[in-house]
């Protein structure tokens, strides 16, 4: 009896996924769409928060510096009490490219602020000077296309969104990262359906933090960066606050890289854990149905498909590929063997994990470490 009602609440459970969240598992949000030419391109100024990115700022600067956007962009470097030379990195690496470079020295981090969007409201408020008409918030280790901001901002003019986001496709060579890389971007998709995202009347709203074009006035209207000085994850509340003013569009690209490196399962774990617990607004009671949840959606069919007998085997085996077939599309876009979707129950354990790593980290006031300091949700340490 048990096993019989264990398969029907996992059948249950996937045919909702499958069918009932926006076909994420498609990831067929992108950016494919042929876009007309503006009749005048806007001026944007590009804003990058940096603390000690030396190893990737050059390239990450570089590749705003050749973008053939046939309108004005300039681009604005905060370096974020870096030790490792970040500073004179990106400016070497603007050097002749005929476009402006500011690299401007971040002030102290003061309390109730994360260290990101500190550094991005000093960006913003310096690029504010020169009233741009658009904001490209980008991250140090982000390569963009040449054409990546050309297609970002013809898609916002066409579409008449305040926010329009590329999740930008992460580096996916070492084992660490092609075990963990897709699985990372079809579960952000199944909690924030990038076709619920674009709907101006659905609630789902999201961004990805390493490319996101921004309407100056509407982030203005929205509060600014201050109103959400304390989030660890800043992009899906930015993407919120955007929303309440107009539509916004998240999709995936091969126009804009990652090139930060995971190498190891121990990076991808920190990676990870950093903010997963903010993700359920570090509540125990979440926590908890989350660490059930995952089981019974990820390891009860695999399990049942391994132990069980008679109907309910038949429906373990049955969900397990379901799902495993689910993955391709994503395993597609990262080009790994469609072999990979076998071993997401697997991976899906990993990461429920680095969730529980996430909040004993919280409970230890070690949440939300990055490059030295402690998320401002966490309790300080003495």
């Amino acid at each position: 009896m048990f096993a019989a009602a264990l398969a029907a609440l996992t059948a249950v459970i996937w045919l909702a996924l499958l069918f009932g969240r926006g076909f994420y598992w498609l990831s067929a949000v992108r950016d494919s769409d042929l876009l007309l030419r503006p009749a005048r391109w806007p001026s944007v100024v590009s804003v990058i928060p940096a603390r000690n990115e030396a190893a990737v700022i050059s390239r990450s600067v570089a590749s705003l510096m050749r973008q053939d956007y046939p309108g004005a962009l300039s681009v604005i470097v905060v370096d974020d009490d870096s030790n490792d030379g970040t500073g004179a990195a990106a400016d070497a690496a603007a050097t002749g490219s005929g476009r402006t470079l500011t690299v401007q020295k971040g002030q102290p981090l003061p309390a109730g602020w994360t260290g990101k969007l500190w550094a991005l409201k000093q960006g913003v408020a310096a690029a504010e000077q020169s009233a741009p008409d658009l904001l490209l918030l980008t991250d140090a280790d982000i390569a963009h296309a040449p054409d990546s901001l050309s297609w970002l901002v013809a898609k916002a003019m066409q579409d008449g969104t305040v926010l329009t986001s590329f999740m930008a496709k992460l580096r996916c060579e070492s084992l660490a990262e092609r075990s963990h890389v897709p699985a990372f971007i079809y579960f952000f998709e199944m909690l924030y359906p990038f076709s619920w995202v674009r709907q101006p009347k659905a609630q789902t709203a999201a961004a990805a933090g390493g490319c996101v074009l921004l309407k100056a006035d509407a982030l203005r209207q929205a509060g600014g960066i201050e109103s959400i000085r304390n989030a660890l994850i800043d992009d899906c509340s930015l993407a919120r606050r955007l929303k309440a003013v107009g539509p916004i569009w998240l999709g995936l690209t091969d126009r804009a890289h990652s090139i930060r490196a995971y190498d190891s399962f121990a990076d991808v774990r920190q990676m990870i854990s950093r903010s997963a617990y903010a993700q359920l607004n570090y509540s125990p009671l979440l926590l908890a149905g989350t660490m059930i949840g995952m089981g019974i959606t990820y390891l009860a069919a695999p399990l049942l498909a391994i132990f069980a007998h008679g109907w309910p085997q038949l429906a373990g085996i049955a969900v397990w590929a379901a799902m495993a077939l689910s993955f391709v599309p994503t395993l597609r876009f990262y080009r790994l063997s469609a072999l990979w979707g076998i071993a997401l129950p697997g991976i899906a354990m990993l990461y429920a994990a680095y969730t529980f790593e996430s909040a004993w980290k919280h409970w230890r006031r070690r949440g939300g470490q990055w490059k030295g300091r402690v998320h401002v949700n966490a309790p300080s340490l003495q």
